[in-house]
């Protein structure tokens, strides 16, 4: 029975932690508020738009945002998308 609570406790903590980390994606209001430090571009992806945000999440956390904003974003043979960071 302790393996299985220890298992679910660090279950639990795991996404808690990985969430305090990955950025946010934010719509311009939002923006207003923070400090730009960039932008990221993802492209050649196939796949749905939930693919393209998590790319965009990963390349923004990776940079030490706290959050993105997608300023353009397109589908033609493959998905490309450009977001702002901020912290």
């Amino acid at each position: 029975m302790n393996i299985k609570t220890t298992i679910a406790a660090v279950s639990v903590l795991s996404a808690l932690s990985f969430g305090t980390f990955a950025a946010e994606s934010i719509n311009a209001d939002q923006a207003k508020n923070l400090q730009p430090i960039g932008v990221v571009n993802v492209s050649g992806l196939s796949g749905s738009p939930m693919d393209i945000r998590h790319a965009l999440n990963a390349k923004a956390t990776e940079q030490g945002a706290s959050a993105y904003r997608v300023i353009e974003s397109r589908q033609e043979d493959n998905w490309h998308a450009t977001a702002e960071l901020y912290k």
